[in-house]
């Protein structure tokens, strides 16, 4: 297990965290300081190579991982991150090559060759939202509070590779018949959750340039299924899903002939604002429907 029980973390935060989201890695930062939760930073990862690096070269793909892992495991700890892909893509790769010694063996011998360390299949990958709930608990969150979220009713949309495949994530995905993270979360903020069929679907993101059409359908109409069932704002944990229904929803706006106006922000935002976080430290500006109007019942002011 690492150093979980320390609050001590390899964090990698993920190649979009870093270029186009990166007020999730901001919020997530700051709301780990409050907590006693350090994330120490992997200066010599890579990008994860995400689904096409597996479909194009899987040893290649299982090789990146294990070094990334390799270096988590030499910091003597777990990884956590922010990206519900980078879990999916670290969560499958830790999955094969901690239940298949001849495969470890394999690539280790591939590492080796490069002067990486060998790998020995003993760190966790973890969510952010799963360090909060199960090793941080609901109950020291809630002793965090400044500005409990006083009944703002809030959409979680869960994304899918947090999720699939089952044998990986059975347990801990938080689909609907699932342990809720997110409504978990909400609930010890002090909100409540919005109930929608689409909160555990995908959002597009991976049809965006191939079929632009389907995937605003799909990102605007999980959007729109929200704010029909009353939510204020929505939430996600995961980065790209952030893109997809953040930065897209006025082209989904037009091509669907509606108006969604729901803003969305990450998890890790709507954790920032409740333990009284300014706007700036959360990137509040950064997000493209204004949360000011829903969230001023729990304080927050307009971003500078």
């Amino acid at each position: 297990m690492g150093l979980s029980k320390n609050l001590n973390y390899a964090y990698y935060p993920g190649c979009a965290a870093k270029q186009i989201q990166k007020e999730a890695d901001w919020s997530a930062r700051a709301i780990s300081e409050q907590l006693g939760l350090t994330l120490h930073d992997m200066h010599a990862a890579t990008c994860c190579g995400a689904g096409n690096l597996q479909e194009h070269d899987l040893a290649a793909a299982l090789a990146i991982n294990a070094r990334i892992f390799s270096q988590a495991e030499e910091m003597g700890m777990d990884i956590v991150t922010i990206c519900n892909t980078c879990l999916q893509t670290f969560a499958y790769a830790n999955h094969r090559l901690t239940r298949e010694p001849q495969l470890r063996a394999d690539i280790n011998a591939v590492l080796q060759k490069a002067g990486v360390r060998p790998y020995q299949g003993t760190i966790e990958v973890k969510h952010l939202i799963w360090v909060l709930v199960e090793d941080i608990g609901v109950d020291t969150l809630k002793q965090h509070l400044k500005n409990p979220l006083n009944g703002l009713k809030v959409a979680p949309f869960y994304g899918c590779h947090a999720m699939r495949p089952n044998e990986i994530f059975a347990g801990r995905g938080g689909t609907v018949k699932g342990p809720q993270y997110l409504e978990t979360l909400i609930d010890a903020l002090g909100g409540d959750s919005v109930d929608y069929y689409g909160k555990d679907k995908c959002c597009g993101f991976h049809i965006m340039l191939a079929q632009e059409k389907e995937f605003l359908s799909m990102a605007g109409g999980h959007s729109l299924e929200a704010k029909h069932a009353g939510a204020d704002v929505m939430v996600s944990p995961c980065t790209l899903c952030d893109f997809a229904l953040g930065a897209y929803q006025s082209r989904s706006e037009k091509a669907m002939g509606v108006t969604i106006g729901l803003p969305e922000m990450n998890i890790s935002q709507l954790v920032g604002a409740a333990f009284g976080l300014d706007a700036k430290t959360l990137g509040l500006a950064r997000l493209h429907v204004d949360p000011t109007p829903a969230m001023t019942r729990v304080g927050m002011r307009h971003p500078a």
